[in-house]
């Protein structure tokens, strides 16, 4: 016999089962999948993208604003966050071209990101945008630019041009991006599984392997450091 209008069954031998309680009790047990936090504008994102993709397959893609997670800190100072994209994209043997207005603006980029993101298209828009940008020096808020990495990862032109105007966007992602520094998160990008967080491509580098195991065999993480 169903009750209607309460998530209760009662079963024929007189055992009442909660249905949301057992729904809530699956959900915690089920194994948590892990989730990618970019900054499309950001280099370091770039070079932790690219091997992300390739090593952790499918998971979730988040866009952020990733100035955000720097809390009261001030700016970092552009010929820093340069040296030290340089340096991982030589050990990573990877290209880095910088753009001629490289941290200037950005918002547009993030919007349209953020945007991708919800049609389960964050992946390749992410990838192709830093490609764009980092490989061709490319500006990321130049329309065209938005185009042409919208184009590569199947988002509709005029809803991408729509997007990188909406400027409520960037409130939700400072929220996300102070959510991170809550969680003592300072930097792009970041990768959660379940509690367990690893922020930083020095981190996300040092994980790697243990991120892989812990997705293919959907098991609990260590702690890093």
């Amino acid at each position: 016999m169903i009750y209607l209008g309460a998530p209760r069954v009662l079963m024929a031998m007189g055992d009442v089962i909660d249905l949301q309680l057992q729904r809530t009790r699956r959900a915690q047990s089920a194994p948590a999948e892990p989730v990618y936090y970019f900054d499309v504008t950001c280099p370091m994102s770039y070079l932790a993208t690219e091997r992300v993709e390739r090593s952790l397959g499918q998971i979730e893609w988040v866009a952020v604003d990733g100035s955000a997670m720097r809390g009261d800190a001030p700016d970092a100072d552009p010929a820093t966050v340069r040296a030290r994209a340089e340096m991982h994209a030589r050990a990573l043997r990877m290209p880095m071209v910088w753009p001629d207005r490289f941290a200037e603006g950005g918002a547009r980029a993030r919007r349209v990101a953020s945007f991708a993101c919800e049609l389960g298209a964050g992946a390749a828009f992410g990838l192709a945008a830093g490609r764009l940008a980092y490989c061709g020096g490319f500006d990321l808020d130049d329309p065209e630019t938005l185009a042409e990495a919208a184009a590569a990862a199947g988002v509709p032109l005029a809803a991408c041009l729509e997007a990188a105007g909406e400027s409520w966007r960037d409130d939700e992602q400072r929220e996300l991006g102070r959510g991170l520094w809550a969680q003592g998160l300072t930097e792009p990008p970041a990768i959660s599984v379940g509690d367990y967080w690893f922020g930083g491509i020095t981190d996300l580098m040092a994980a790697g392997a243990q991120l892989r195991e812990a997705v293919s065999a959907k098991r609990p993480l260590a702690p890093v450091g």
